[in-house]
């Protein structure tokens, strides 16, 4: 059976402080009822700079999540990795896996949108040399060890719970990137069904005499809402998946690949294109068999401003209806 995946950005383009507050909260009791119902991981993403309210703090996010769990991983995926002090990051890194028992996983990029390296006044051409850095300080951070930083030696603790270190992976959608996993011997993730990228990432290992792995994405991965009457909720909520998938393709460019893609600018083209899905229970168990393992079963439920009631509804008919029928 794939993997299931309860997806949380807090997009809201018409949020308030009290509305922002109440699906804040409701992200997290949604996260708690995943893990209380077999959902295996909760993942979160970072963005700044944006006009809808999009998560700019992911490890603060997944630290609530982590706290008030017990079973379920959760996934950043991805932290834009040159933005953050690499020390810091190697200290929160380091709690969040103390306070998870290890369900901390953590996919370090560069980003796509200058204006993010803008707003925080970093160099968007060091974006390579930074993200080195941080990797780097991260692997030696984690040792417990003294070691050199910027000319000067330090130390860096707690030591997190997981060993040798907290699961890392190198994100992104380049040669650049997949080289970069293989030098350091970090598992890769591209950040679409990319096939000559993982090829390559394998070449790279064995050049640089290291062992890692590929999580790459299926070939298809859609977005998932699940309904019982999906007609329903493209008539009443279909503008939600629709801003989401604007705000997206209005970032991308022929250079940057995502498994989140869309050309759509209507509702009913979004519909017909089959990124973002509103299946039924029956046809969701049908999708997840034939997804089998190598694909993801990735439930959006407040996607795009989506009330959070409709978020509810979904995220429990998934759990109530569909997961029990696939043996979870």
């Amino acid at each position: 059976m794939p993997i299931t995946v309860a997806r949380f950005n807090l997009v809201d383009p018409h949020g308030t402080p009290e509305t922002l507050a109440a699906r804040h909260r409701a992200a997290l009791e949604m996260a708690v009822y995943a893990d209380q119902h077999g959902i295996d991981t909760v993942q979160t993403e970072e963005h700044h700079g944006t006009d809808n309210n999009w998560l700019p703090s992911p490890f603060v996010f997944a630290g609530a999540v982590l706290g008030a769990t017990r079973r379920i991983a959760v996934t950043v995926s991805a932290v834009i990795g040159p933005l953050y002090d690499p020390l810091r990051m190697a200290e929160d890194i380091a709690v969040l896996d103390l306070l998870g028992g290890g369900r901390l996983v953590t996919v370090a990029g560069i980003g796509y949108r200058p204006e993010e390296y803008e707003q925080h006044g970093v160099e968007w051409g060091r974006r390579g040399r930074l993200q080195d850095e941080l990797l780097e300080t991260l692997l030696k951070a984690w040792t417990g060890e003294p070691f050199a930083f910027r000319g000067r030696t330090v130390r860096v603790t707690p030591v997190p719970f997981t060993r040798p270190h907290p699961l890392l992976l190198v994100g992104g959608s380049s040669r650049a990137a997949a080289r970069r996993a293989a030098r350091l011997g970090l598992p890769f993730f591209p950040s679409a069904h990319l096939p000559e990228l993982q090829a390559y990432y394998e070449e790279q290992l064995a050049e640089h005499g290291t062992e890692g792995f590929c999580m790459m994405p299926a070939a298809e991965t859609p977005l998932l809402h699940i309904a019982q009457d999906p007609d329903r909720v493209w008539a009443e909520h279909g503008e939600c998946f629709l801003h989401e998938a604007a705000t997206y393709a209005s970032w991308q460019s022929k250079d940057i690949r995502s498994a989140v893609r869309s050309g759509a600018r209507t509702v009913a083209e979004l519909r017909a294109e089959g990124v973002y899905r509103v299946l039924t229970p029956q046809e969701a168990v049908a999708y997840a068999r034939g997804a089998g393992e190598a694909g993801n079963l990735v439930l959006h439920p407040l996607c795009g401003g989506m009330p959070v009631e409709e978020g509810w509804r979904s995220l429990r008919l998934l759990c109530e209806q569909v997961l029990p029928r696939l043996g979870r």
